[in-house]
């Protein structure tokens, strides 16, 4: 099957079928202290971010990448690109690589920047691909089709291992990152697609001078389980059953974006992988992401309900997050990182069990980065 064909499977089954992990993203074992008495106005709270230390966004908040490739679902991007340029939020478009081998089937990339002059938009490549030879040229080439502020480069080896065509080729992938990343006047964001990016990597690839992360945590969207939903509606049964590893296999979103932090602490990271509320981005930026991401609630959304159905939705999600960071006693969404948090449950022994003080994460780690961020910001 064609990589432009896929992407059209791809879209009809998230929208329709039970693609999410049955683990859970830990968000539940976090809870933010209310603030009865928050000191400050609704209206005084400014929710506004810089994305990967460059342009600025009205909130927290980015629609990660999903699709492109195929004139079926051209008009997906320019949608989700249409709701971004409104709301003032990042948007990423999905793999690239269906017009690196096509560039007939470009346009259904670069709408997202026709109708979205304004909005930060992230390109899309995967690392198998680097694997296989791409390189600078072809990473430009992604970055020059959507005019991009960013571009991401994804890491799925649980998703190519499960699917039918799939190519898990990742021999190599670290040096052809960290050459690009060198090479590349855009920042680039290395993210997971739903079973999360762990400590160790994001260490290797932090100290090689990527600065810029989305851990798409386990707990949202499983791309193991969605190959194999795929394979058995083909096939009858998958070609190559998971036994478990659809469901349960990956760091979950919580664990992944502190232990992120803690070895990146000067990082700029996406807070991605079962995000579904402005409660859980609230959340997960309290943990220490500086954004959070969120797919599958805007696909369906557009999808089944159409665009007022995803205006809504967005729009519901940033009011949320408002009124949260106002509960919690801040003015922007930097405050998070300084709000009282309690971590307990399995999300604390997950982490101490992973070496992570949680007492001195929460009380010091989160406020070295938030100071730092200041620090850049102001210019010092």
């Amino acid at each position: 099957m064609s990589t432009s064909s896929r992407k059209v499977e791809h879209v009809r089954l998230v929208a329709s079928s039970k693609v999410e992990s049955s683990e859970s993203t830990l968000f539940e074992f976090v809870r933010l202290v209310h603030n009865p008495m928050p000191g400050l106005d609704l209206s005084d709270v400014d929710l506004s971010v810089s994305f990967c230390g460059g342009r600025r966004l009205r909130a927290p908040l980015m629609i990660t990448g999903m699709t492109g490739g195929h004139p079926d679902v051209s008009w997906i991007n320019e949608k989700l690109a249409m709701v971004a340029e409104e709301f003032g939020i990042a948007m990423g478009v999905g793999s690239q690589r269906a017009a690196l081998e096509d560039p007939s089937l470009s346009e259904t990339y670069s709408i997202a920047r026709r109708v979205a002059p304004n909005a930060v938009l992230v390109a899309n490549i995967g690392a198998p691909q680097l694997a296989r030879g791409y390189g600078v040229r072809e990473v430009l080439r992604a970055i020059e089709m959507i005019d991009a502020d960013a571009i991401a480069i994804h890491l799925n080896p649980g998703q190519e291992a499960f699917q039918d065509e799939g190519e898990p080729l990742y021999r190599g992938v670290l040096e052809k990152i960290v050459d690009v990343a060198s090479r590349v006047d855009k920042p680039v964001i290395v993210k997971e697609v739903g079973t999360g990016l762990s400590r160790e990597v994001v260490a290797e690839l932090y100290q090689a001078g990527v600065e810029c992360f989305d851990v798409a945590g386990l707990g949202g969207t499983n791309w193991v389980k969605a190959e194999v939903i795929r394979s058995r509606a083909k096939h009858g049964s998958p070609l190559k059953p998971a036994g478990g590893l659809d469901d349960y296999w990956g760091n979950p979103t919580a664990v992944a974006v502190v232990e992120a932090r803690v070895v990146a602490p000067r990082a700029f990271i996406v807070g991605s992988g079962g995000v579904r509320n402005g409660l859980d981005v609230v959340k997960v930026i309290a943990l220490g992401a500086d954004v959070a991401g969120m797919a599958l609630p805007a696909l369906r959304a557009l999808v089944n309900g159409g665009y007022e159905s995803l205006r809504k939705l967005i729009s519901s999600i940033i009011y949320q997050v408002k009124v949260a960071v106002f509960l919690a006693g801040g003015r922007s969404v930097k405050d998070l990182w300084k709000a009282p948090v309690v971590v307990h449950g399995r999300l604390r022994e997950e982490l101490e069990l992973r070496g992570v003080n949680v007492d001195e994460y929460i009380r010091e780690y989160r406020l070295k980065a938030l100071l730092w961020r200041v620090k850049r910001e102001s210019g010092y």
